[in-house]
């Protein structure tokens, strides 16, 4: 039967639209777990789907919020969601307590968040000045456990330093309004932190802890021993074009604080694309530049061990952190 010129192209268009949806259905699925609330902090995995550098991987990925890194790494444990993010630390301690199901595949951080928040007209210019003044900290944080090695490493008694636990909402104020002298937080909150001592005349400035003394690696990619056995190249694939968004961001900042406003109408642009410039030392500085962004170097993984151990008291000679580590799904390796 010989069709007409309306009769072909109707089929060829019928069998291009089946074909395009056949490529949609194609792609693979992987649910990825944020470790908190997105932000600027988070803009690389809404930049990977923005940008299309998830698409260009055959990845249809979708994003949660989270509630901590203890939460991310039960989700990922427990195979509600594929890969995610999560504080090293956290993941070490629950390696070496549990032997959790679960690995980190990419460093985003290569240096610890953790810092001082004061006053600039305080007089605190270092951890040494710490000495005799009143901290606060919120319970939930994680710098909590290291503060004890950080004075003791700056040889600041700890007897002599007042620390008050807090609602995180409530950090900042007292800090602004002299309720306390120091505030823990992260570097991460420095816009946010700095917006709101701003508004009422005041001005910050930070400490960051990595500068005195506590150095290692922080935030960063973990997946599933499960889904990293059973869909490597999806693992693969995913942080190739994760690795790709990371350069992106801090390349375009604004964009990128953009691209996570588009997927979350709540996260304000500017806020958004300052967060992203304020912690590109964490992520760019010279133990990337010397490593390369998203490597684990074992002297430096060790380092992190060897201070997560101290702080948890745990036998450091008890647990090897590279079982908590898969170098096979980087760019260029050998999954």
């Amino acid at each position: 039967m010989k069709l007409s010129i309306k009769q072909c192209i109707h089929l060829t268009l019928t069998t291009a639209a089946l074909s395009t949806s056949v490529n949609v259905l194609a792609a693979d699925k992987v649910n990825f777990q944020l470790d908190w609330l997105p932000g600027g902090d988070k803009a690389p995995v809404y930049v990977a789907v923005q940008q299309g550098f998830f698409a260009e991987q055959d990845l249809d990925v979708t994003i949660r919020q989270g509630k901590g890194s203890t939460d991310a790494i039960t989700k990922v444990a427990t195979g509600t969601a594929d890969i995610g993010s999560s504080d090293l630390v956290s993941l070490l301690v629950a390696k070496a307590n549990d032997d959790v199901p679960v690995k980190a595949v990419y460093s985003v951080f290569s240096k610890a968040p953790y810092a001082f928040y004061v006053l600039e007209d305080s007089g605190i210019n270092s951890v040494k000045d710490v000495a005799n003044k009143s901290v606060a900290t919120s319970p939930f944080t994680s710098a909590n456990v290291f503060l004890p090695l950080l004075l003791r490493k700056n040889h600041v008694d700890e007897s002599s330093v007042k620390v008050t636990k807090a609602d995180p909402g409530a950090l900042n104020p007292m800090l602004i309004t002299g309720k306390s002298d120091v505030m823990i937080s992260w570097v991460t909150d420095t816009v946010k932190n700095q917006s709101q001592a701003e508004a009422v005349g005041k001005k910050l400035k930070i400490l960051p802890w990595h500068d005195a003394g506590l150095d290692f690696y922080s935030s960063s990619l973990i997946a599933s021993d499960r889904f990293l056995a059973k869909k490597p190249d999806v693992a693969k694939r995913f942080i190739k074009a994760y690795a790709k968004a990371v350069a992106y961001t801090w390349e375009h900042p604004q964009q990128s604080a953009q691209d996570v406003h588009k997927m979350v109408p709540e996260v304000d642009t500017q806020q958004a694309a300052d967060t992203i410039m304020s912690i590109k030392d964490l992520v760019i500085n010279e133990v990337s530049n010397r490593d390369g962004i998203g490597a684990f170097t074992p002297e430096r993984l060790a380092e992190t061990w060897k201070w997560t151990a101290e702080a948890q008291q745990l036998d450091v000679n008890k647990f090897d952190p590279e079982s908590a580590i898969s170098r096979d799904f980087m760019p260029g390796g050998k999954s």
